[in-house]
């Protein structure tokens, strides 16, 4: 059993095939067969992501029944109060209905890579970023959760999936690590 922590680079898509895009995949970064990502990441974020070649560990990692914490680090723009940081706490209404509650909170700018592009900055708009932990995984759902406060994520970096974390890992490397 093969598993694979990779720091997905902005603008990559989480697929081995571009299906005729330009854009670069995993078959870019990753040349082990066999290995398929357990759970997404969106073109537009960076972050985590973990591969395996069993089908059980796949689904244990991905599926929302299993609540596996999943950790991000979240620039917002805006400046959130403590009330719309609560609403995160307590569980935000989407269009597919209601979140579970999320673990949030302020951080200090955490010392990340440069992303390619830059995130858009605004002198006469403050922004600050947040550490978000949320145990399930609807599509773009943090970026639909800071909307939903009035506070649009700018960058989304995956940090941790449940005991995996990033760590010193650079953006667009992969290591191997024992499976559970």
């Amino acid at each position: 059993m093969r598993l694979i922590l990779f720091n997905k680079p902005y603008d990559v898509l989480c697929q081995f095939t571009d299906g005729g895009s330009p854009r670069a995949t995993l078959a870019d970064f990753i040349a082990v067969p066999g290995v398929y990502p357990a759970g997404r990441l969106d073109r537009d974020s960076e972050g985590l992501l973990l591969l395996t070649d069993d089908g059980r560990l796949q689904a244990r990692i991905a599926d929302p029944r299993f609540k596996l914490p999943k950790t991000y680090l979240v620039q917002v723009e805006g400046d959130p109060q403590v009330e719309s940081l609560d609403r995160l706490r307590k569980g935000v209404t989407l269009n597919d209905g209601p979140t579970r509650p999320a673990e949030v909170e302020r951080i200090a700018d955490p010392q990340l890579w440069p992303r390619d592009p830059p995130v858009r900055f605004r002198k006469s708009v403050p922004d600050c970023w947040l550490k978000l932990t949320i145990r399930e995984g609807r599509n773009r759902q943090v970026r639909r959760m800071t909307a939903a406060i009035g506070h649009p994520t700018l960058r989304l970096v995956r940090w941790r999936i449940g005991d995996w974390a990033l760590d010193d890992l650079p953006p667009g490397e992969w290591r191997e690590v024992p499976a559970p």
